[in-house]
């Protein structure tokens, strides 16, 4: 009685095997050789010999295209080939066909050992191990590669968008629209004799603070040279020509010089790389400050006027500065009587030489009300103030408000010749190859927009590539499943069979 219970436990004992160790318990257990392969070699040699002669039958095509065949597929072709060929079995059951003799043999050749045992665990082990990892590896590659390009279209995207901004953000600064860059930058050069000239009427207002700054350099230092002679002019007679502040007269003819158009092709993006527009160009080549290349002094200046850029250059009290010539030049030469041409022709505020100076006075000025407002705040000690007691009405009547007030209009006039809009008037005025330059500037900054756009399709042609190899890759990876898991069917009722039949299972079958 007990060994019948144990035999029935046996029984449904389930015998598991690991996949990829299939192989191994088989030839363990001498269920198959270690010459099975050699075997399988020449079988294949038949089978690819009994393919050439095939009847026309749907069944029979989809067995055979599409897949490797082994034993079992052979099994289920003689099935197909009992329909086909049944008019050739005679009365002993046997076929005269040749197609059913060769297909009959090949059976019995992979019968021969169990040959077609180790051979569809081979195919079962390969398609585990090898062919649905690679499968699965290949759809992740695909899926991988479309995240990266889409990441990839959207900087496309991003950076055009950027691009094309940062254009019109520029045509913005420079005060046109962007229709026509060219065009619309030398049209701005028309605005600067209106711009100077409404300059020229603000110094006016300068009147005040001039004098306070003239009797106070008197009084403190018993200063005698006349003080700010450019402002002083300016600011009675306006923004005239270079003629008049040189010879004094007003010019009967002025013949202004006519501006050269801009070359084509002067500038390539090979020869000059002018950065971003936001950081100013290139200090090797433009210095608003100071100079520009071709010995041209455009006289403007970035920097604020703070008391520390200037403070070692002026001394309030009774250092002295050097007097300021002013060259004369013979009207019977350069300046003939009456006429103004050429560089004559332009206004002090136009000429680069004149304007410098113009904006150092003002910067002089500056530093001087600045210094006062801040001495006034402070109160200044005993002897300062006894000093002050003897100083002209024009000194003792001063306030901090009003200072501040003379300090803010001579602010005012100094930020609207540094702006820089009218830093681009002034490089346009004197020099029309800028024009060519900043065209090319804002034109490369579109083309880098359409370059990016363009890189942005092919992108979108390339993910849409993956796409399509991710859709091609899917079928195979079900399909393979679907035959792994069938022939891990048949081979778990194959050796079901040799082991009365207890359960068999097959384990890590994945694909």
């Amino acid at each position: 009685m007990p060994n019948t219970l144990d035999k029935q436990n046996i029984q449904n004992l389930p015998i598991d095997i690991q996949t990829t160790k299939l192989l191994d318990w088989l030839v363990d257990r001498r269920h198959c050789t270690l010459k099975w392969q050699s075997a399988v070699m020449t079988i294949r040699e038949k089978i690819n010999a009994a393919i050439q002669d095939m009847p026309e039958n749907e069944d029979i095509k989809k067995l055979l295209s599409g897949s490797y065949i082994h034993y079992f597929h052979c099994l289920q072709i003689i099935e197909k080939l009992k329909g086909t060929e049944a008019s050739t079995k005679n009365i002993f059951g046997r076929y005269s066909s040749q197609r059913m003799k060769d297909w009959q043999e090949i059976v019995s050749m992979y019968e021969t050992d169990n040959v077609y045992l180790a051979e569809v665990a081979s195919i079962l082990i390969r398609s585990v191990s090898y062919e649905g990892p690679a499968l699965r590896k290949q759809v992740s590659k695909a899926q991988q590669l479309q995240q990266e390009l889409s990441r990839r279209e959207l900087e496309c995207q991003s950076g055009a968008a950027d691009m094309r901004e940062r254009y019109y953000t520029a045509c913005k600064q420079y005060g046109i629209r962007g229709e026509n860059v060219a065009r619309e930058i030398q049209a701005l050069v028309k605005d600067l004799p209106v711009v100077l000239e409404e300059t020229g009427k603000k110094a006016a207002c300068l009147k005040e603070a001039i004098e306070f700054y003239s009797v106070f350099t008197k009084f403190a230092s018993d200063w005698s040279e006349v003080v700010l002679p450019m402002l002083r002019f300016v600011q009675n007679k306006g923004n005239t020509t270079l003629y008049e502040w040189k010879t004094g007269n007003v010019p009967t003819v002025v013949e202004r010089p006519v501006m050269e158009e801009a070359p084509p092709d002067v500038v390539t993006e090979e020869t000059i790389d002018w950065g971003d527009l936001g950081g100013g160009a290139s200090t090797e080549e433009v210095n608003f400050g100071i100079s520009v290349e071709d010995g041209v002094d455009w006289g403007i200046s970035l920097e604020s006027g703070t008391e520390e850029t200037v403070a070692g250059g002026i001394d309030w009290g009774e250092a002295e500065s050097a007097p300021v010539e002013i060259e004369v030049v013979d009207v019977g030469t350069d300046c003939p009587d009456g006429v103004a041409r050429g560089e004559d022709a332009l206004s002090l505020l136009e000429n680069t030489q004149t304007r410098g100076q113009f904006l150092n006075e003002l910067m002089e000025l500056e530093m001087f009300l600045s210094q006062r407002l801040s001495e006034m705040h402070e109160g200044g000690d005993l002897v300062a103030m006894s000093q002050f007691q003897l100083a002209p009405s024009v000194i003792q009547v001063q306030t901090p408000e009003r200072v501040q007030a003379m300090l803010a209009e001579v602010r005012d006039l100094q930020n609207g010749l540094t702006s820089v809009r009218m830093q681009h008037l002034f490089m346009i005025h004197a020099s029309p190859r800028y024009v060519e330059r900043v065209s090319e500037l804002l034109r490369q900054k579109l083309k880098q927009a359409d370059i990016l756009v363009l890189k942005q399709g092919t992108l979108a042609e390339k993910r849409q590539e993956a796409l399509e190899e991710q859709a091609k890759l899917e079928p195979r990876i079900d399909l393979l499943a679907a035959r792994t898991k069938e022939l891990q069917k048949l081979i778990e009722a194959d050796i079901s069979k040799r082991y009365n039949n207890r359960p068999v299972n097959l384990m890590g079958v994945h694909v």
